[in-house]
This record gives structure tokens, C-alpha cells and sequence, in this order.
């Protein structure tokens, strides 16, 4: 889509930090609108010089409460306004903010919080200073003081510890007109150089390491990126990823700060959909399981369509995967194609961009994981300009992005123009930049093996580079393997394939030094359950259904579409999926076994599940499961099932590939 926004002009280079840029913005953009919450249906906006005026009172109000140079401030909630204004208000008063995941539990929280000596936090509500304080039962970790921001449920607890966001603020205005200019004062002490952020790592090996980024790392690197697309500050942009991944640092808070555009915080993650159509955001990111969930609403949704729609939307979706891709790199497209496409514009792909809320996109991302082909064609194919990016939270993000009118979906782009990229001998990726993180908190050993002494980072990716000097990621390079016949085995890429199909929400592969390549699937509930009930097969839970014979019919058949693809593919055609299972649960980030950012936690995975690796790789027909769970209130249970296991073999294609 044609871009309708003016690159943001650069900045001075002595606006070296988060307040700075602020107290520039309250003047430079003044009126405009810098923020917006959705409340009670109704969308609030703040515009900077307000925005100005609400971190300076939090200061303040932070300063009466003991916090100093040097402090660490846990954010602990969902995407709101008033987070995102205490981690400026930290570093305006020289602290530092270490966000957290508002899903987490309290263990958690507790190695978190402990390992940063974050004596201070600001949270969203109840559930959040529940858990602290928790943490402060039975790890004895020293939070000295609790902001809220809801004071729902928290009426009859501790005032001395617990203290309402308004108050604070309130205490701040006096404490501020007690020491005029202080807060100025405290802003112009900082620099470049100072710790601007913590952010932990995912934890997909162990435990997660703190992060350490400056200022520089995060403004530079943020800037290189908007400068490199030419945002400006009439972007407006969606903020629901969670405060504490680097993504939301980079895109909702740094960028909006170095360009002056409007982030959008949806009113609740059950709304995030319908408050993405009433802002129609032209900025968009999203990791792919974002991306897999969406065309899964969309294909549920013409599975209960009228036979003439069906048809209309496959006919043009055919057309679409002809013109639609080179029509939005700007490639010679015969003239029947374009009328064709025009056609399928006004019918389908205009009313489907509307409805998945990107009727204003002109730049989507995707990055934290490889997206599959086809589910990346697919978006391309409706003119959604979606690019893939590759980055790390060490790399405050960026390390490549693809330009437009160079987009492949097998690659991540080339490097930023400040960013170095080289492999080694073995295709580890290794990248150097401004960006490069200043350590991992409290542990120089990490530090010195991730980071060398002239500032390159191993990146632990396999990649290669292309003619084209884009770079492409093959897997971890500690997970792509060999079957012992000396075929690659590359399971992200194999689990990415099967993620194209709305009936698969999850799938972990196994074969690196075995004879043959396994599958975990975890079905997608709404997709099978919708397809289920409309073939009149009746369940009442999520083990029930997975285990019809009927599910793994379709299972298979998705599984058999891939096997195809594979065959065609010279490197991989000897790795496709030979046996498979449908698990009895969904992988959960609460059992340990994806991580806070969806992402499979492998080698867990591998040790609780062991005897149903071993019983696919045997000649058992069913192997009997049981696994500790953990419910929501945080109790723990145990889930048995019997699962059936089932070899792959020829079929038909399954509706979603003809569709799509």
C-alpha cells in the first residue's frame, strides 16, 4: 500500500535519552495526540505536553516514596498509559525500568524481581500486587513499595505498602512545587550512556537472563529502524505485546518517542480485535502466532459462509496468489491479472483488510520466530505490506530488515545500514551494532560468552547469506540436526509449515539422529471445535475432541500437504513427518513448556513427554500419558490420557491449502 506519512525529522543527537526526548516532544509536537487508552468503550488521548505533566507528578510522587539514581522500577501489567509514563518517570529520576510479564506466576516474578533488586513497582491491579506480595512472603524479596494503577479489590490493604497511582501523583505535584526545577535537573543528568532499560530474556534454556540496554542501544537502534522505513509521527500504532518484550519497547515506546507518532492501548486483550478495526493502526507488528490466529478467525469464518462466497474467495485468493505479491513489489503484472485483482479487491481483499483491522497498514512486521511461507504469501497476496525482520532483545531488535521491493519469504532482509552481519565457519550468525546490549545483569559470564571483547554477539541462529546479501535463517543452530541417513532435519521449519493450517495451533517435531521424523500437534480449539460441530461430532473438552478419529483424519491430511511441499524441496524432501500424535493438553507457558513469548521450550518438552517420544519412534499403536498441569488460581493436577498414534500416509489435500 502506498505510504501516506512524513519521515520524522532527526533529532538532536544530545536528546539522548527517554525524558529528554519528552521535554523536546511537549514543545515539538505539543497538541498532537502521543497516546490513547480504550476505557469503559471509550477511547482516552493524552497529547505530549500532558503526557509531559503526568510523568513529571509521577516523579515526583516517586522521589517522596525514596526512589533514586540507580533504583529499579518492576512494570508489571498490561499495555496501559500510565505503564508506560513510570518507566519514563524512572528514568527521568536516573532509575532504571525492568518490565515484567503480567502473565507470570508468582515463582516467576519472584527470580525476576530478586535478580534485578527492584525495591519499587507499578502494576496494573489486584492480581499483580497479590503476587508481589506473595513474593515477598515466601522469597523474602525486598519490594518496599507498590503502585496500582485499578484499586479494584484493594481497599482494605496495606496503605504504608501499597499505594494508589493517583496519590502518588498527587504527592508528587506538591513534592515537585517544594523543588522547582528538580525534576529538570534530574533529567539533565542523564545521559546516553546510562542504563535506560532491563528486559529479560525469554528463558527457552533455563532461567532468563537480565538484559542490560542503554539509552544509546535502544534510540539508535530504534531510530536506524524508523529511518530505514521512514515512520513519522502520523503513524499510528497498536500496543497489546506484552511491556516486557523488547518488540513493544522498541515499537510502542522508543519509536513513538523518537518520531512523535500515536500508540493505541487496546482496553482489554479480549478486545484487541475489535479496538485494531477502530483504530486501523498504520504501523503494525505482531510475532506469527499473531498472524496463524488471525487467518485462522478468517478461514473459520468462510468454512460457515454461503457456497458463492466460498467460491468467490477461493477464485480470487487463486488470483491473489498470482498478481497480488507482484503487484505490491511493483512487478510487470499483465493487464487482465491487474483487472482481476481489481476486481478482487473490491469483493474480498478490501472487505478482508477491513476486517482484520489493516485497511490503513502501510508497514507490517513479523519477527521472534520464523513465519511460514505460506501464511506470509497469504497476507502479501490481500496487499498487506507484511516484512520479516530479524533481531534479539540483545540487539535492542534490529539486526535485518527486509526493503521494500526485496521481499522473500525464505529470508529476513539485509543488515540495518549501521549494523555488521558475518557467519562463521559452522553458519552461526554473528552481528555488531550500536545496539549491541551492555551485559547480562549480574552475569559476566554469559556476557563474555555471547558478547566478544570487539562487540560481535553469537547469536546461536544458523543462517546463510544469499547472492542478494539477504540473510536467511535456517533454525537454532542447536536444533537442526540429521536423520541418520545425512538428511538436514530442521524442525522450526517443518513446525512453521504445519502451523499454516487453521487445525494446528502447536507442533513440535523430533528426528535429529534418528531414522525418521515425529510430530507433536496441538489442535487450535475454536478451528477444530467449529469444524467438528458442523460434522455433527460432539465433544466436551479439548482431550475429547483431540482424540476423535476424525481429528486425526484431518490432522493427517494436513501433515500429508506438507510431506508434498517437502518432496519438492532437494535439501529437506527426506524429512518429511512419518508418524504423529494429537497431545492431550495444550502446551501451556504455566507448565513450563513455552515460554512467556509462546515459544517451545524444547528440551521440557523432551523430558516430560519422553515416553511418547519413545512410543513413536517404537511400533506402538497407543501409549498411556499422565502430566502435572497447573490451573489458573495456581494449584497443581494431573491430566491421563491414552493416546493414539498414527503414521502418516497419502490423501487429499485439506480444504485450507485449496483455499489459500
Amino acid at each position: 500500500m502506498a505510504r501516506k506519512t512524513t519521515p520524522a525529522e532527526p533529532r538532536a543527537p544530545e536528546l539522548d535519552t527517554f525524558p529528554k526526548l519528552l521535554l523536546d516532544n511537549a514543545v515539538r509536537f505539543a497538541g498532537r495526540p502521543a497516546i490513547r487508552e480504550k476505557e469503559f468503550g471509550i477511547w482516552q488521548s493524552w497529547n505530549w505536553d500532558e503526557i509531559l505533566g503526568e510523568v513529571e507528578a509521577l516523579a515526583g510522587g516517586l522521589a517522596t516514596l525514596g526512589f533514586r539514581r540507580g533504583d529499579k522500577l518492576a512494570v508489571i501489567g498490561d499495555n496501559r498509559p500510565r505503564l508506560y509514563w513510570s518507566m519514563c518517570a524512572a528514568q527521568a529520576l536516573g532509575g532504571v525500568p525492568v518490565p515484567m510479564y503480567q502473565d507470570a506466576v508468582a515463582d516467576e516474578l519472584a527470580y525476576v524481581v530478586e535478580h534485578s533488586g527492584a525495591r519499587f513497582a507499578v502494576v496494573q491491579d489486584q492480581e499483580q500486587v497479590d503476587k508481589l506480595l506473595e513474593v515477598r512472603e515466601q522469597a523474602g524479596v525486598g519490594i518496599e513499595s507498590i503502585v496500582y494503577l485499578w484499586p479494584k479489590g484493594l481497599r482494605h490493604y496495606d496503605p504504608e505498602l501499597i499505594r494508589d497511582f493517583r496519590d502518588v501523583q498527587a504527592e508528587g505535584r506538591t513534592y515537585n512545587e517544594a523543588h522547582p526545577g528538580s525534576f529538570r535537573d534530574e533529567i539533565a543528568r542523564g545521559s546516553g550512556s546510562d542504563t535506560g532499560v532491563i528486559l529479560y530474556t525469554s528463558g527457552t534454556t533455563g532461567r532468563p537472563k537480565g538484559v542490560v540496554l542503554t539509552n544509546d542501544n535502544v534510540l539508535k537502534q530504534a531510530w536506524a529502524g524508523a529511518e530505514f522505513e521512514g515512520l513519522g509521527p502520523d503513524e499510528d500504532i497498536l500496543a497489546y505485546l506484552p511491556m516486557a518484550w523488547v518488540g513493544d519497547n522498541i515499537f510502542s515506546y522508543a519509536q513513538s518517542y523518537l518520531a512523535g507518532f500515536c500508540v493505541n492501548c487496546p482496553e482489554s486483550a479480549a478486545t484487541v480485535m475489535t479496538d485494531l478495526g477502530e483504530i486501523g493502526p498504520t504501523f503494525y507488528f505482531a510475532p506469527p502466532r499473531v498472524y496463524e490466529n488471525l487467518l485462522t478467525n478468517v478461514m473459520i469464518r468462510m468454512e460457515d459462509a454461503s457456497r458463492l462466497k466460498q467460491h468467490m474467495f477461493r477464485y480470487f485468493m487463486r488470483v491473489a496468489g498470482r498478481a497480488g505479491k507482484a503487484l505490491l513489489d511493483g512487478k510487470p503484472v499483465s493487464f487482465a491479472e491487474r483487472l482481476r485483482y481489481w476486481l478482487g479487491n473490491v469483493f474480498v481483499y478490501g472487505p478482508l483488510r477491513n476486517t482484520l483491522g489493516f485497511s490503513r497498514v502501510h508497514l507490517a512486521y513479523t519477527a521472534g520466530e520464523a513465519i511460514g511461507p505460506d501464511l506470509f504469501d497469504f497476507y502479501r497476496s490481500i496487499g498487506i505490506n507484511i516484512k520479516q525482520l530479524y533481531g534479539q532483545t540483545e540487539a535492542s531488535v534490529f539486526v535485518t530488515i527486509q526493503p521494500d521491493g526485496e521481499v522473500d519469504p525464505e529470508t529476513v532482509g539485509r543488515p540495518l545500514p549501521n549494523v555488521e552481519l558475518k557467519l562463521t565457519d559452522d553458519g552461526e550468525v554473528l552481528y555488531r551494532s550500536p545496539g549491541v546490549f551492555h551485559e547480562y545483569y549480574k552475569n559476566p559470564e554469559a556476557t563474555a560468552e555471547t558478547k566478544t571483547q570487539d562487540g560481535w554477539v553469537h547469536t546461536g541462529d544458523a543462517g546463510i547469506l544469499d547472492a542478494n546479501g539477504h540473510l536467511r535463517i535456517i533454525d537454532r543452530a542447536k536444533d537442526v540436526g540429521k536423520l541418520r541417513d545425512g538428511t538436514l532435519f530442521a524442525p522450526k521449519y517443518l513446525e512453521n509449515k504445519l502451523k499454516f493450517f487453521p487445525y494446528i495451533k502447536e507442533a513440535v517435531c523430533f528426528g535429529d539422529g534418528r531414522d525418521r521424523v515425529t510430530a507433536f500437534i496441538n489442535i487450535d480449539l475454536d478451528a477444530v471445535g467449529n469444524w467438528a460441530e458442523r460434522r455433527g461430532l460432539t465433544y466436551s473438552s479439548y482431550q475429547e475432541l483431540a482424540s476423535h478419529a476424525e481429528v486425526y483424519d484431518l490432522i493427517g491430511e494436513c501433515i500429508e500437504q506438507v510431506n508434498r511441499d517437502l518432496a519438492s524441496d532437494p535439501q529437506l524432501s527426506g524429512s518429511g513427518i512419518r508418524r504423529f500424535l494429537v497431545l492431550h493438553k495444550e502446551l501451556d507457558a504455566d507448565d513450563g513448556e513455552l515460554t512467556r513469548t509462546q515459544k517451545v521450550r524444547r528440551r521440557i518438552i523432551a523430558d516430560r513427554y519422553g515416553v511418547l517420544i519413545d512410543a513413536l519412534y517404537g511400533d506402538a499403536q497407543r501409549c498411556h500419558v499422565s502430566t502435572e498441569v497447573t490451573f489458573e488460581d495456581g494449584r497443581k493436577g494431573s491430566i491421563s490420557a491414552d493416546l493414539l498414534i498414527r503414521d502418516a500416509s497419502g490423501g487429499p489435500a485439506p480444504a485450507r491449502a485449496a483455499a489459500a
